[in-house]
């Protein structure tokens, strides 16, 4: 059988989208405690992720929205991750501002866990795609529109996209488009 580059470049970034995943997975978490939640995009689930991104670009005025959609439009797929909500119970902690987890929970809070374990699963995530060496960039934009959508569930509160390639151009590191 005769498998062409396109072919083979697709299955490579599909795989390399479920190792990210799982590097999600299991990367360290505070305390153990596991809010990461993962999937992956391709086609018109995809697609809708960019028209979203381009409706926040509309609405709130801001261009990159737009360039980083274009991306998103090009890339082979996109990795989601996100986090949902939740404190960690820690005394004496108060790395959130307030004085002690109840007090976060009263004003609605967000325990500074939840960010610091999204980006090391993020790291984590990207070093299996570098590792492979498949074209990625962590977009902000793409993981906003993913919270709009409820694309990881009503739960997650912070998101991030990161879109994957595997082509003779990286689009992710010109970023005058």
């Amino acid at each position: 059988m005769f498998y062409n580059s396109e072919t083979l470049e697709g299955r490579a970034v599909l795989n390399t989208a479920q190792r990210m995943c799982a590097a999600a997975r299991t990367a360290p978490k505070a305390k153990g405690v596991d809010h990461i939640v993962t999937a992956t995009i391709t086609g018109d689930e995809k697609e809708k992720l960019a028209i979203e991104m381009e409706r926040v670009a509309e609405t709130e005025g801001i261009g990159f929205f737009v360039r980083d959609a274009g991306c998103v439009r090009e890339a082979a797929a996109v990795v989601l991750i996100g986090t949902t909500m939740g404190v960690r119970n820690v005394p004496c902690c108060g790395l959130c501002g307030f004085k002690n987890c109840e007090e976060n929970i009263k004003n609605d809070g967000v325990c500074s866990f939840d960010p610091g374990d999204l980006g090391i699963a993020m790291g984590s995530a990207v070093s299996i795609a570098a590792d492979d060496r498949v074209d990625n960039r962590i977009m902000f934009s793409a993981g906003k529109a993913i919270v709009n959508l409820n694309l990881l569930g009503d739960e997650v509160g912070i998101a991030y996209g990161i879109p994957l390639m595997a082509k003779g151009k990286n689009i992710f590191f010109d970023r005058k488009r």
